[in-house]
């Protein structure tokens, strides 16, 4: 390869791309939610309930955390601050038998900003503005809503903060923002139409390990994909 490729494919990567860490990263995403169920577009409403669906994605994913990592495992507890996440990690932490008290969680983990679109049915913002949903799944920006970079940003920040963090750690969060916060761990490379590394969907109650900037997935969930 010529050096001018290989640079093209380092910009084409993200600049973002942290240090892999002293540990391993199992970062899943929430059952489904009455706003999915419905079909409304979520974005980053706080608090939207699960459904018993999304209760048995949550208690799947229990036991598959379970097998793996066993009761009472030495796990740092993360998650978005919205209500379907601390609902699915409360499921989760009693088959792990850990203190869901003890889980921390910040804002930059939430779910895309989807503006005045959130909300509202994905049937009548497609009535009036065509298909929201693009290739490969991911969600179309709202005009007045967050962009791909702009979620690329936080994520960043929140990775750089805890970048120093040791051991296993389990990150509750969402359908965009968990792939757009995996394609910076992973080093993917940026999305020409998006403008940020975005990982392949993954239904909800899904669970994504990362250890040493590479991805496995020890978990399919059974709820929607990829958004």
């Amino acid at each position: 390869m010529i050096p001018s490729q290989r640079q093209g494919d380092a910009d084409a990567r993200s600049s973002a791309t942290p240090h892999p860490r002293k540990g391993r990263d199992f970062v899943a995403r929430h059952g489904e939610t009455v706003f999915n169920a419905a079909h409304r577009l979520q974005g980053d409403a706080a608090h939207t309930p699960l459904t018993r669906a999304g209760f048995a994605q949550a208690d799947e994913l229990g036991r598959a955390l379970r097998g793996l990592l066993g009761a009472k495992p030495a796990l740092a507890l993360w998650a978005s601050p919205t209500g379907r996440a601390l609902q699915t990690l409360a499921v989760i932490c009693e088959h792990l038998e850990l203190d869901w008290h003890g889980a921390r969680t910040d804002p930059r983990l939430v779910e895309i900003d989807m503006g005045s679109w959130g909300g509202r049915y994905y049937a009548d913002v497609i009535d009036e503005v065509g298909p929201v949903m693009l290739p490969g799944g991911t969600l179309k920006p709202a005009p007045d809503g967050e962009t791909y970079a702009q979620i690329a940003s936080r994520v960043s920040g929140w990775l750089a903060e805890t970048g120093e963090d040791t051991g296993d750690r389990l990150v509750i969060m969402h359908g965009i923002s968990s792939r757009v916060m995996l394609g910076v761990m992973t080093g993917a490379a940026v999305d020409p139409i998006l403008g940020a590394p975005v990982a392949k969907g993954l239904p909800q109650g899904s669970v994504t390990l990362v250890e040493s900037g590479r991805a496995t997935v020890p978990h399919l969930g059974t709820g929607f994909a990829p958004a």
